[in-house]
């Protein structure tokens, strides 16, 4: 039997709150919790870093319940997602038509393998760009769309 055990170490920010969220189509599992301060969430997001808490948590899930055709996958400071395969950010493609438009950009800030804007981020469809920040991404649009 798997056991979902959220990581408890000394060196790790306080817990709080919520750890797995039940949204519609999807569970979101945050191993510091979802009612922590910003504080919290930036101290947790530097562990994380460090540590690769998550990336170890998603790895052991993804071995436990390969059968059951899921998506793991890191988003934002302190949580990953998990939802059927097909259902991640590639989804709204289906309803955007090619002949429509020249170009689809995608700007997202966690576009490595695992993150949750990687499937669109290297779609054969999206022109896929990284960002860091809210005016990383105004800058960016700026130079790509004002110029």
């Amino acid at each position: 039997m798997f056991y979902l055990l959220v990581p408890c170490c000394s060196s790790c920010v306080s817990k709080r709150g919520t750890f797995i969220e039940f949204r519609s189509g999807m569970m979101n599992i945050s191993p510091v919790g979802r009612n922590c301060s910003r504080e919290e969430r930036n101290d947790y997001e530097k562990f994380d870093l460090a540590n690769n808490v998550r990336k170890n948590m998603v790895a052991a899930m993804q071995k436990e319940f390969a059968d059951l055709n899921l998506t793991f996958s890191i988003g934002g400071q302190i949580s990953f997602d998990v939802f059927p395969n097909g259902w991640d950010k590639t989804y709204c493609l289906q309803f955007i038509k090619e002949e429509d438009f020249d170009e689809v950009h995608f700007f997202g800030d966690k576009t490595f393998e695992g993150g949750n804007d990687y499937e669109i981020f290297t779609h054969e469809r999206t022109k896929g760009h990284t960002v860091t920040s809210p005016d990383d991404t105004k800058e960016q649009c700026t130079k790509l769309f004002m110029s």
